[in-house]
């Protein structure tokens, strides 16, 4: 009898446990574009300390990787509640067709295309040093599924170089992997995302071009709203906040 109670003594215990801590907590993943992650998470940090108190946790999940290969898994299903891409066709095709107009879209962000090189003094102040024979690669993401990829080929092509450039390209899956076929030296030059030279331990790692704006269409980073969850509503509130913004700028990106 004793044995039966303390077991059901046990489960009672057990259950409130699981049952209040579920109550309490909250969590949301967000599919976040490769480029943009070193950025969220440090947005993700200060939303945090901002929000934390003794009676709720939150856990907030990032996933990084390529905007085209994120839209394929929600595609398919992928249980993410915030989409934050690395361009605006994305999620516009998402709220057109799959059913998530809810008026939750908006640009959070002004990407910048680089052209980089790990070796210091390497790049010129115009990009120049493409015209070359100099360098055996060139890392560029890819445009089928990468934004960044995209601007890259119609800065290239702005400089009537694509065409001869084709057998030089080294394409990474998304930016990030881009950036580090660029950084390990594999590729002495690279089409990178401005934000990931000033990540770098020092600015004066490497050399760069920033690429005029003209050159390529621009990179208008779109998020939008995959659940309804008040922690994902509270979030996307927060990323337009002056704080945030503040941060996103800091990060190397135009603001809206």
């Amino acid at each position: 009898m004793w044995n039966a109670k303390l077991k059901a003594l046990t489960l009672i215990v057990v259950y409130q446990f699981f049952f209040l801590n579920g109550a309490l907590a909250d969590e949301i993943k967000i599919a976040v574009a490769s480029n943009f992650y070193p950025t969220m998470k440090e947005l993700v940090k200060h939303f945090e300390s901002i929000t934390l108190n003794s009676d709720t946790t939150n856990n907030i999940v990032l996933i990084s990787g390529s905007s085209g290969k994120h839209y394929a898994q929600i595609l398919n299903g992928a249980p993410f509640d915030l989409f934050f891409s690395a361009d605006k066709l994305r999620p516009n095709m998402l709220e057109k067709e799959e059913v998530f107009n809810n008026q939750s879209r908006f640009t959070y962000a002004l990407g910048k295309l680089a052209l980089w090189s790990s070796f210091n003094e390497y790049v010129d102040s115009d990009g120049q040093v493409l015209y070359t024979d100099d360098f055996r690669f060139l890392a560029i993401a890819n445009p089928k599924i990468a934004p960044y990829g995209v601007a890259s080929k119609e800065t290239l092509t702005s400089m009537n170089l694509w065409q001869d450039m084709e057998e030089k390209l080294v394409r990474g899956e998304n930016i990030a992997q881009t950036f580090q076929f660029a950084k390990s030296g594999n590729a002495k030059l690279g089409f990178v995302s401005y934000s990931q030279i000033l990540s770098l331990n020092s600015s004066s790692e490497g050399s760069y071009w920033l690429v005029p704006q003209s050159m390529y269409q621009p990179i208008e980073q779109q998020a939008i709203l995959l659940k309804d969850s008040s922690l994902g509503k509270d979030f996307l509130s927060f990323i337009k906040s002056n704080e945030a913004l503040d941060i996103i700028k800091r990060n190397g990106y135009d603001l809206p």
